[in-house]
């Protein structure tokens, strides 16, 4: 192997740009050439690709977002959309591509490989942190801090005027960020898609609450929880509520998916772009590297398309003991 492509894909994480750059570092340290593929499969269709080198990628280990960018493209969807993908990396003489996303990008990937052959490591970069094969997914840490820095200021004014607050985080299939956030900002619940959370519960905790005296609550509601959004169920709860009290919406939004990466994810970034270019001079083809009890693994894109996440359902309960 004498020459890859790098590139990421859908939604953007902090630490991809650490990413990258751990990526072609290694490549050049390792005596590969190392080409940028720029806004993903929609680049390498239209042959978007320029030779990186170390200054290409100097200074930009804690910037958020990606230097190569992100695009969806429907036309890698189809399988004329694919040969040209493939046409231009062969052009380009790539021997094996390093994809840096989350499940939309290894799944083109795995089918790519299936039909062209091409040999692909991935790198999980998503906020969302809901792929199998991993412990921790690149941008996850800062997505959490990020959301836990809005949160803190939030209860201040929850606090200061005796309200209930709403706080919408994003997760639309994952409860992860929302979870993790509400028990670091001391939530008195948690709403997320991996487990079931009524609006009699709702009900019935801030009821609880306020009987033990707490004037002001916070829960917090990932977008893609069964009972609605956050301003779905707060119109929920107030119907349900035995007596009128003072609730209020917050809504995050694209706000987590930016800034500056944080220490924790930089070096899971630069661990994964070391790893995902030895993966390939090793032999490593459609697979993902993770870190799994701080050990760097591979796993299959079938796996980490198909397999769901083990949800820690301790964290559940613990909201409650805490909340208390």
């Amino acid at each position: 192997m004498k020459r890859i492509g790098v590139f990421t894909s859908g939604g953007d994480s902090p630490g991809m740009n650490a990413a990258v750059r751990a990526v072609v570092r290694t490549a050049i340290y390792r005596e590969i050439e190392v080409w940028g593929i720029y806004y993903g499969y929609k680049g390498m269709i239209n042959g978007q690709l320029e030779r990186l080198n170390s200054r290409s990628v100097g200074n930009i280990i804690q910037r958020g977002g990606t230097i190569l960018k992100s695009a969806r493209s429907k036309e890698f969807m189809e399988k004329a959309g694919r040969k040209k993908a493939f046409e231009n990396l062969k052009k380009h003489e790539i021997d094996g591509i390093v994809a840096i996303g989350g499940n939309g990008t290894f799944t083109g990937a795995q089918l790519f490989f299936e039909e062209f052959g091409i040999p692909t490591v991935g790198m999980p970069g998503t906020i969302d942190n809901d792929l199998y094969g991993t412990d921790f997914t690149i941008g996850y840490d800062t997505a959490v801090n990020t959301a836990l820095q809005a949160v803190d200021k939030i209860r201040d004014t929850a606090d200061s005027h005796d309200r209930i607050f709403f706080i919408e985080l994003m997760g639309r299939d994952s409860g992860y960020i929302t979870m993790y956030t509400a028990i670091a900002g001391g939530a008195e619940l948690a709403m997320v898609p991996e487990t079931k959370t009524s609006i009699a519960e709702v009900v019935e905790t801030l009821v609880s609450s306020q009987k033990k005296g707490k004037a002001s609550s916070i829960i917090i509601v990932a977008e893609g929880d069964e009972e609605g959004n956050a301003l779905e169920v707060i119109e929920k709860v107030k119907k349900a509520m035995p007596a009128p009290c003072p609730m209020r919406v917050a809504i995050l939004g694209h706000i987590q998916r930016g800034g500056a990466p944080s220490a924790a994810d930089r070096i899971l970034a630069s661990r994964l772009g070391v790893a995902a270019v030895d993966g390939l001079l090793s032999g490593k083809q459609s697979c993902m590297a993770g870190i799994i009890n701080n050990q760097i693994v591979y796993t299959p894109f079938a796996d980490c398309i198909s397999k769901q996440k083990n949800w820690p359902e301790d964290l559940n309960n613990m909201i409650q003991v805490l909340s208390i």
